[in-house]
C-alpha cells in the first residue's frame, strides 16, 4: 500500500520534477517556436483571459482528453492555471502518462497577466448556443473555441442552387456566423428535383431570398447577405472581398475561372465542386506558398460537344447533396483549421459505380494566375456556359 502524502508533500514532490518557465520566458519561446500551451483551469475561470492559443483542458479532465488534444507526447507542453499549483500537479500526471517535455508556468495565469503580457479574452457562447452546438463542443478539435471561429467566420457562396444548396444548409446548420449568396436566378420548379434550399411555393422568387428564408428558419445565429447579381469581373474583387472563404457551386466554366482568378488575388480559400448526370468532383485550391489554383487542374475549357448542359444531359437529384456535403466539411475544416484539406488532390466520385478515387495535380508554373509571372489582374471571362464536370482526360 502505497505512503498517503498531504497535499503540501504532493506539490513538494511535483515542483522536484516539473521545471518551471517564467511568464517573460514562456513568452519569448512562444514568439521563437511556440510550445503546446494547455489551460488547466475551469471554464469559469477563462472567462477573465487565456494565454493565446492556449487549449483549455480542466484539471478535472486531464486525463480523459489530453491524449485527444495532444496526442505528441514528445511536444514541449507547458501547463498553466490560475497561480501555478495546479498546473505541477497536472505536469506530474502528464509525465506519468509518458509525456517528456512538460512545464509548468510559474504564477499561472495571474502572474502572465501581471507582467503585462498579451491575453485573449474567449468568445464565450449563450446558454441556447451551447445547447445548439453541443455535440461539437464535446469534440476536442472543435470545442468552444472552434464553434467560436465558425460563428465568427463570414462564407461567401457561388450559387443557391444544387451544390450551394447542401452546402449553405450544413454550413448554417455547423452556426458559419455570416453567409453570403451570389445568384440572380429565380426558383424554378425544375430546380426543386435537387436544389433543397427551395419548395414548390417560392417558385418565381428569387432565389437569394429563398435560400434567406429557409436557412434563417433552420439557424438565427446565422447572417445571411443576399448578392442577387450576376458574377462579373467588375464586381468580383468587391463581392470577395469581406468573406474568409468562398465556396463555388456555380455550374460553368466561364464562372469557375473567374472565381478562381479572383481568389489568387485576393488570396482567399475557394472550395470548388461540380456535377454531370453520376459524376461529381471537389477540390480545394489555396493561393500562395506554391500551391495550384484551378487553371493549374483545368488550364482550359473543355470543347462544348464534350461539356454539355444539365438542360442537355441531366444529372442525378441526389448527387449536388455528396459533392456539396464534402465542400462544406471542406469549409469547417478550414475555418477551424483542422485536418487535411483537398489542396492539390481532386476527388472523384461515380454514383453509379459508388466510389471515389483520388486524383493529385500539382502547381503549373506556367499557369497565367498562379505560376512564376501571375496575373496581377484578372483575367479576361469566357463567355461558354455549361454546368459539366471537365472531361476525364483531365481527371484520369
Amino acid at each position: 500500500m502505497a505512503e498517503a502524502k498531504t497535499k503540501t508533500e504532493l506539490l513538494k514532490v511535483a515542483r522536484t520534477q516539473v521545471p518551471e518557465v517564467a511568464p517573460a520566458e514562456l513568452a519569448r519561446e512562444i514568439q521563437a517556436h511556440r510550445p503546446a500551451l494547455i489551460d488547466v483551469r475551469e471554464k469559469y475561470e477563462t472567462d477573465q483571459g487565456i494565454v493565446p492559443g492556449a487549449k483549455l483542458v480542466p484539471r478535472g479532465f486531464l486525463e480523459l482528453r489530453i491524449e485527444e488534444t495532444l496526442p505528441d507526447r514528445d511536444a514541449d507542453v507547458v501547463l498553466y492555471c490560475a497561480g501555478g499549483t495546479r498546473s505541477l500537479l497536472a505536469g506530474k500526471t502528464l509525465q506519468e502518462m509518458g509525456y517528456r517535455k512538460v512545464r509548468s508556468l510559474r504564477g499561472g495565469y495571474g502572474a502572465w497577466k501581471d507582467a503585462g503580457l498579451p491575453v485573449e479574452v474567449p468568445f464565450r457562447l449563450t446558454d441556447a448556443q451551447r445547447n445548439r452546438y453541443s455535440r461539437h463542443l464535446l469534440i476536442p478539435e472543435v470545442g468552444e473555441t472552434g464553434q467560436a471561429k465558425l460563428l465568427k467566420s463570414k462564407v461567401l457562396l457561388i450559387g443557391a442552387g444544387g451544390l450551394g444548396s447542401p452546402a449553405a444548409l450544413y454550413l448554417a446548420a455547423a452556426g458559419v456566423g455570416r453567409l453570403g449568396l451570389v445568384d440572380d436566378d429565380v426558383v424554378d420548379e425544375s430546380n426543386l428535383q435537387r436544389q433543397i434550399l427551395h419548395d414548390t411555393e417560392r417558385v418565381g422568387m428569387p432565389k437569394t431570398e429563398s435560400a434567406r428564408q429557409t436557412i434563417q428558419k433552420l439557424n438565427p445565429d446565422v447572417t445571411v447577405d443576399e448578392h442577387r447579381v450576376r458574377l462579373t469581373r467588375e464586381n468580383a474583387l468587391e463581392l470577395f472581398r469581406p468573406y474568409d472563404l468562398i465556396v463555388d457551386g456555380s455550374d460553368n466554366f466561364g464562372t469557375r475561372y473567374l472565381v478562381n482568378d479572383a481568389c489568387v488575388l485576393l488570396g482567399k480559400p475557394n472550395v470548388h465542386g461540380s456535377i454531370f448526370r453520376f459524376d461529381g468532383q471537389a477540390t480545394t485550391f489555396i493561393p500562395g506558398g506554391g500551391r495550384p489554383c484551378y487553371r493549374c487542374l483545368f488550364p482550359e475549357p473543355p470543347p462544348p460537344e464534350l461539356a454539355p448542359s444539365c438542360q442537355e444531359a441531366g444529372v442525378l437529384g441526389v448527387l449536388p447533396g455528396v459533392i456539396g456535403l464534402i465542400q462544406a466539411v471542406e469549409g469547417v475544416k478550414l475555418i477551424l483549421g483542422q485536418g487535411e484539406p483537398l489542396v492539390g488532390r481532386l476527388l472523384l466520385y461515380d454514383a453509379l459505380e459508388q466510389r471515389f478515387r483520388e486524383v493529385k495535380y500539382e502547381r503549373d508554373r506556367e499557369c497565367p494566375a498562379c505560376g512564376d509571372h501571375p496575373m496581377r489582374e484578372l483575367l479576361p471571362e469566357y463567355t461558354e456556359a455549361s454546368c459539366a464536370i471537365a472531361p476525364r482526360r483531365a481527371s484520369a
